[in-house]
This record gives C-alpha cells, structure tokens and sequence, in this order.
C-alpha cells in the first residue's frame, strides 16, 4: 500500500521508513508554518468540507418519480437551491426526511437506491413502500408530486462496507423493500467503488411485490461472478422459475455459499430479524459478520419479552424540559416517548428511530421506561447516569425527562 500526501511529500511504505518519515515530519511542517501568510483565516477550509459532507439538513424537491410495483414507488430528489451539491455518501446509507402531517412534525428514515455517483450528478433516489397501516407512508403516496419540497438530514447509518471490517463476500438479506440500499451496494461494486462480491437472498410474500425485479435480472446477467440474486418466495402459488420456497433458512443460505469470509447484511421488516436471529446462530459466526440495517420503530413493542403486559394502552404523564421551556404531555405505555413528543407538536429532534443514532438522545431525570433489552444500543455511561433515546423508549409511570432541542 501506497499513499501520498503532496503537502508534506510522505510516502507509507513500511513500518522503519514510516517512522523515518514521521521523524523528518515536523521539521517540514515548520517550514510550512513559516512559510504562511500571517493574515487570519477568513474561511475555515475544513469546517466548509465538514459541513459540505454531513451537513444537518438538506433542501430537497422531487424531479422524478416512477413506480416500481403497485404499492412501491421511487422518488428522484434533487437540490432545491441552484447551484448546491448534494451530500456524498457511502452505498448502503440512508437519508432522514422530516415530513409535516397534520401540523405535526415527524421522520422518517429511507434508504439511498441510488449509486454515491449519481449524487454528484446531481440526484439521490429513494424508494419507498406503502403500507395499509403506514401513517407517513400513505401520507407520502397520496400528497407527494414532482415539485414537492422536502426537507431531509444529510446521509446517514453504519450499513455499508467497509474493508477493514467486513470479508471480500457481502451476503445481503433483504425483505420487501429492504432491497432498496442493496440496489445501491451493488451499482457501487460495479462501478468499482467497492471491491467485494454480492450474494442477495431477498424474500418477497408475492411475485407481484418483488422490487427491481427487471433492474436485478439484468445487472446479474450483465455482472457474473459479481452478482447474484436468489429469490425466496413464501406465496403458495410461486410461478417464478429458479426460486425458493419459504423463508431464508440458514439451509437455503449454505445451499448457495460457503459462509466462511463472509459478512452478513440484514435489511428487511422486525420479524424477518426475529427468524434469521436463531437461523444465523447456526453458523456461530463473530458478532462484526452480522450488520443490520434499522428498521424503525417496533410495531408491537408488547410482543417483546419482559415488557410488562399489565400496562398496554395505559396512559402516563411525561414532564418535559426544552432550554428554559417546561410543559406536560401524555403518553401511552404501547408508544414511543418519541411518538408522544411529535403528537404533542414538539418537534423533537430524530433520525434513525431505532435507538441507533443517538441523535434524540435525552436524560431521564424521574419515572420509570421500558426498553426492548435486545435492541438497547446505548452506552454503559449513558445507562448508568440516565441517558435514553425516546425513539426506541416507552413510559411505563409517570417520567421528567430533559430533550434536547431541535437544530
């Protein structure tokens, strides 16, 4: 491995001339320091290029959009500012996308579909599904139309590849529209930002609800010993030729691949996680094999062990503290604080909505939360002195919590 650094001339090439080099560094350095004008800085440099690559919101308007199946769409979105770029992220990545319903203010993840090339190009692409139950999702199809403005995060989440970590084989495991940053991954990998080969296993409960289904047959046909899809189909009737019947078992998985070197990423809905957490355990694979990308919110957090079954639809005060503000809201035992925040018009800060990103983070001064224990990633610290994120917390008594306020 070779890299070079033009301003101070330094070349890594192996661990003595390495430490030669180090050693003649700080000479040079002085040299430059030297060398430099003594008039201040009026424009910090690497706090624009910070800023530029993870900025903390992006303005948005939708130039494209096409439907992929009957109840999935995908939606092309472009800068609302001219002349503005957008923020560069890695395959695998989603954007946050803050959306106003009924005067109240919610979010709501989405993965990137799109290659980090076509971004600067000018565009990300999103694709989302509707569901029958889906407060923001059905908003979504019904309202949203080339022109409308959209107000989102800079790209976010930890679900992409990274040579250090993971092995020269991803395995991607996808559920309905979880296949949306698989698309992604996999224009990067032949587009030679990626070097590592893909295996999708993506589960779909009818052929009519398969995403991509076109795009993929090609891309396999076009990228052989790079990419292969393996469909799984749980419908009775299956017509499809050359796919699986059921669920991704860790036999249908061992039937396509040796597991050996390979990382696991996991996208897909809450009970598709639940069935592959015991299926996965068969290959006792090291934790840093396994990625799951976040799926949100839990739906029914009552189904999850040790919540206390007593308390379902029970209602809860919660006393909350914002800078030099202090107001009283409702909450159900059932519901994310998070969700009681947004219902109250509060407008709390958030992202992820799984307890990953930390960006909702807040301080529990008083009261009692439950937090589903296998989906808990907050910090030892940050247990011990009070720390939770509301998103992935629910009341069970009356609390006083301190929320940070939205930037």
């Amino acid at each position: 491995m070779k890299e070079e650094n033009e301003d101070f001339n330094l070349s890594v090439k192996g661990n003595i001339r390495d430490l030669l080099a180090f050693k003649n560094l700080i000479s040079k350095r002085r040299k430059l320091i030297h060398k430099a004008s003594s008039e201040p800085i009026e424009e910090d440099q690497i706090k624009l290029l910070s800023n530029s690559l993870h900025p903390l919101k992006q303005s948005l308007v939708i130039s494209e959009i096409e439907d992929e199946t009957k109840s999935t769409r995908t939606y092309r979105l472009i800068s609302d500012k001219e002349g503005d770029s957008l923020a560069y992220f890695r395959a695998g990545q989603y954007l946050s996308l803050k959306v106003k319903i009924n005067d109240v203010i919610v979010t709501r993840p989405y993965s990137i579909s799109s290659s980090p090339l076509d971004c600067l190009n000018g565009f990300y692409e999103i694709t989302i599904k509707k569901t029958e139950d889906g407060f923001v999702t059905n908003y979504i199809w019904d309202t949203w139309e080339v022109g409308t403005k959209i107000e989102s995060s800079g790209p976010e989440g930890s679900f992409y590849f990274e040579p250090l970590r993971d092995g020269n084989h991803i395995v991607g495991i996808a559920g309905g529209s979880g296949i949306t940053p698989f698309k992604s991954i996999a224009m990067a990998i032949v587009q030679g930002l990626i070097d590592t080969k893909l295996t999708i296993f993506y589960g779909s409960s009818e052929e009519e609800d398969i995403i991509f289904f076109d795009y993929f047959k090609n891309f396999e046909s076009q990228n052989p010993g790079k990419f292969k899809l393996i469909h799984v189909l749980s419908c009775e009737e299956v017509n499809l030729e050359g796919c699986e019947k059921g669920f991704i078992t860790a036999e249908i998985i061992e039937k396509y691949l040796d597991v050996s070197n390979c990382s696991f990423f996991i996208c897909g809905p809450q009970v598709m996680y639940d069935f592959l957490d015991e299926e996965l355990e068969k290959f006792e694979l090291p934790p840093k094999s396994i990625r799951r990308e976040v799926y949100g919110q839990i739906k029914d957090i009552s189904s999850c062990i040790g919540y206390p079954q007593e308390l379902i639809n029970k209602t809860f005060s919660i006393k909350v503290e914002t800078g030099n503000l202090e107001t009283e809201i409702l909450g159900l035992a059932n519901e994310s604080i998070l969700i009681a925040l947004e219902k109250a018009k509060l407008a709390p800060p958030s992202s992820c909505r799984s307890g990953s990103c930390g960006y909702c983070r807040s301080r529990l001064v008083s009261g009692e939360i439950f937090v589903n224990p296998r989906e808990d990633g907050r910090r030892l610290a940050d247990k011990n002195r009070g720390f939770f994120h509301p998103c992935s917390s629910y009341p069970i008594s009356d609390i006083h919590i301190i929320m940070p306020r939205s930037p």
